[in-house]
């Protein structure tokens, strides 16, 4: 089993802790990581994008000009795509873009980018996060204390008082086990999780 440091919140190290290898130590899978990605993004889409068409777009009634005589293209209406305020050529409508992967799939992404930072040293493991207050310079002290900036820092048990902390603190974005993604995981430079967080991880995704 992978072993990191267990780090408390005043940056010291009081010991170690054992990572499961089914979860953190796999070899990792760039091609599903990909799928996940791209599934993420997808699916945050709105996917409200709407332009009119030619049949859609009012006016353009009346020939603007005679067929022939003038010495000038045809035209039927000026509603075509190539006058000014016209109709769009293919033109988007409102679409669900979201997509499914199998369940199987975004576990083995996910084990994926949790073994990769474990691999590259990102992954921090802290006993505890407990702050008795909403103070956001109370979390930035703890980050440095432990020498990270732009950083995940996943919550076993999502306190409100380290949640509203850290929110403000560009680069920086809390989340619990059961929101954590593969995107997120990517998006920033370390994982900072907690030791109730790593137990909960290995129940779920074991």
């Amino acid at each position: 089993m992978a072993n990191v440091d267990l780090y408390k919140m005043d940056g010291s190290v009081v010991g170690k802790i054992e990572l499961n290898d089914e979860i953190f130590g796999i070899e990792p899978n760039p091609d599903v990581v990909h799928q996940a990605v791209v599934q993420y993004l997808a699916n945050q889409r709105q996917g409200t994008q709407s332009a009119k068409t030619r049949a859609e777009v009012r006016g353009g009634g009346a020939k603007p000009r005679p067929q022939k005589g003038t010495g000038r293209s045809r035209q039927g209406t000026i509603r075509a795509p190539q006058w000014t305020g016209g109709g769009v050529i293919f033109a988007p409508k409102p679409r669900d873009y979201s997509f499914k992967l199998n369940k199987k799939v975004k576990r083995l992404a996910l084990k994926s980018v949790l073994s990769n930072k474990v691999m590259d040293g990102k992954m921090l493991v802290l006993e505890e996060l407990k702050l008795p207050e909403v103070k956001t310079k109370e979390m930035i002290k703890v980050l440095g204390n432990i020498k990270v900036d732009k950083a995940l820092l996943v919550l076993g048990d999502e306190s409100n008082n380290e949640v509203l902390s850290a929110r403000n603190i560009p680069g920086v974005k809390t989340c619990g086990v059961n929101t954590i993604n593969v995107y997120d995981i990517l998006r920033y430079d370390y994982l900072v999780v907690t030791k109730d967080a790593v137990d909960k991880i290995q129940e779920v995704y074991i």
